[in-house]
């Protein structure tokens, strides 16, 4: 077994499992059997994308970690959005988080890390590409996950490996969330 699994938990699974049955989701594919990947999980318009993807972590056990706005980690749950893989990010530093995210790729044996790239829940322009600069530089797959509230499903696509065409890898990883209707489908980034 790879090591961004878990051992059971079968209360966390449980919970898991109990809110994909209560709001009728499933997943579908499953995440590739490597130790160090990228996922990205689109289309990001509503704060039931978070529940629906912790659901996902706590289903297939994965030791996932994700950025979120540091003000998600204030108390009184900021020590449980840790525990569950969460990273703030202080948006109002100068901080490079893609050079600290491939050095945590490269520091690590074993490494998954979520991001959203919308980065907000709000209609955007354009993704931000983060998350494509942290494969590159790390070396690591990009994996396609989405959200397709018209089918009530979580979709895990096929590794993508990050060529250098910034912008023909970027058609391509639009080309695979099209099919999927996200929560609030006026604020999805299609590339149009």
């Amino acid at each position: 077994m790879y090591g961004n699994y878990l051992p059971r938990n079968p209360f966390s699974e449980a919970l898991g499992r109990g809110l994909l049955r209560l709001m009728g989701w499933r997943i579908e594919g499953q995440l590739p059997a490597l130790d160090k990947f990228v996922v990205i999980g689109a289309h990001h318009t509503s704060n039931w994308d978070f529940v629906l993807f912790l659901a996902v972590k706590f289903v297939l056990r994965l030791n996932a970690r994700w950025f979120g706005k540091h003000t998600i980690f204030r108390w009184p749950f900021g020590g449980l959005m840790q525990r569950w893989g969460g990273v703030p990010i202080h948006r109002h530093l100068k901080l490079n988080m893609v050079d600290q995210a491939v050095e945590r790729f490269r520091q690590s044996g074993e490494f998954m890390l979520v991001i959203s790239p919308e980065g907000t829940r709000k209609r955007v322009e354009r993704w931000k590409m983060g998350f494509y600069h942290i494969a590159r530089g790390a070396g690591v797959p990009v994996v396609p996950t989405a959200l397709d509230y018209a089918n009530r499903r979580v979709v895990i696509g096929q590794p993508f490996s990050p060529s250098g065409d910034e912008q023909a890898d970027l058609r391509q990883l639009l080309a695979f969330y099209r099919p999927y209707v996200p929560k609030k489908p006026d604020y999805a980034f299609n590339g149009d």
